[in-house]
């Protein structure tokens, strides 16, 4: 058997249905199936999948690999150790793929491109999604917009393991994921594969439609939180990067919400309380939203403030104390004049 051009990684946990659909999508890729093959790693499900997944008949090469529950981190970093292809695709086990999905991957690394990111899309159904589902919808909306009209614009600190692909070989030169991270592992490989050389590039064509099943509110706060944390944690590796910095988020909000950060920074529990009321508010604007289309944005609105009072509490969380959030503050805000001066 040739080896395949490209490894595509799945990490899954408990959504068979939604893999089983993908995996079926990845039977109609343009790109021929001996040029790729899949590896689907179950990462600790409560009904493991392989005994389902062994059933199927793909044109594609097809193999599964079981683990404890570990996190995605480490589920993507064992798919990659043991794929066979000199480039890798990662997707998310919630997403259907076009069948050009494949091929627009490997025409960018053709074109000689390193760390590609694809186009996260969004399902017919957004619109009957959680009001916060629709927040990180408008997000990626934006994304696409800008970096569509400069493509090469894009920055390690982007990665997202939903669409994102990249050379096996210059994966494991940087030692792949970092498996300490419970979040935003896939952001700060992204620094190190662009700190290594990585040419970046945004390959519109390569989309992946994004059927997430999130529904749980107090489950998006948490993680929101823990976003926080964990990038606050980048940071300290790479402190050089200035858009690694959590506190860059701050400056790029609307200038009236910033103070409630701040808030939400300086008096965590402050902050817990402000954020479950902006997205109290924000949803009873939602439901209003048929009778003019600024409800609905003022929502969304609501939902981003929301997201940020919970992730400056985290930002805290991991500084330790007031001082020294307020110090990294002023620390980002000097680096931060000094880009714009530059630039």
């Amino acid at each position: 058997m040739s080896t395949p051009r490209l490894s595509v990684v799945i990490a899954t946990w408990n959504r068979l249905q939604l893999l089983g659909e993908l995996l079926d999508a990845l039977n109609r890729q343009t790109l021929p199936a001996a040029d790729f093959e899949v590896l689907v790693v179950d990462d600790g499900s409560k009904v493991p999948v392989a005994s389902e997944l062994g059933k199927r008949h793909d044109a594609y090469a097809l193999r599964v690999l079981t683990q404890q529950n570990a996190g995605a981190a480490a589920a993507r970093h064992a798919g990659v150790l043991e794929a066979k292809g000199a480039i890798v695709v990662i997707t998310d086990d919630d997403m259907l793929v076009p069948p050009e999905f494949l091929a627009e991957h490997l025409k960018a690394h053709d074109a000689g491109y390193t760390l590609v990111l694809g186009h996260i899309d969004n399902e017919p159904g957004l619109a009957n999604k959680p009001l916060f589902e629709r927040f990180h919808a408008e997000q990626l909306a934006r994304f696409v917009a800008r970096y569509s009209r400069e493509p090469t614009g894009v920055r390690g600190v982007m990665v997202c393991t939903g669409n994102v692909s990249f050379r096996r070989d210059d994966y494991l030169r940087v030692g792949g994921f970092d498996r300490s991270l419970d979040r935003s592992e896939d952001r700060e490989l992204g620094v190190r594969l662009q700190k290594a050389g990585a040419r970046l590039f945004f390959a519109k064509d390569a989309r992946t439609i994004n059927r997430s099943d999130h529904a749980d509110l107090d489950v998006w706060m948490t993680r929101n939180f823990r976003y926080g944390i964990y990038d606050s944690r980048i940071h300290v590796k790479h402190p050089e990067v200035v858009d690694a910095d959590p506190w860059h988020f701050f400056f790029l909000v609307n200038p009236v919400s910033r103070a409630l950060l701040l808030v939400s920074a300086s008096a965590p529990a402050v902050g817990k309380t402000l954020s479950r009321a902006a997205y109290a508010v924000a949803e009873r604007l939602d439901g209003q939203k048929a009778l003019h289309p600024l409800l609905g944005r003022a929502a969304v609105a609501g939902a981003t403030l929301s997201y940020g009072l919970d992730y400056f509490r985290g930002v805290r969380e991991e500084a330790g104390s007031l001082p020294k959030a307020w110090l990294d503050l002023a620390r980002h805000t000097v680096a931060h004049v000094k880009r714009k001066v530059t630039t």
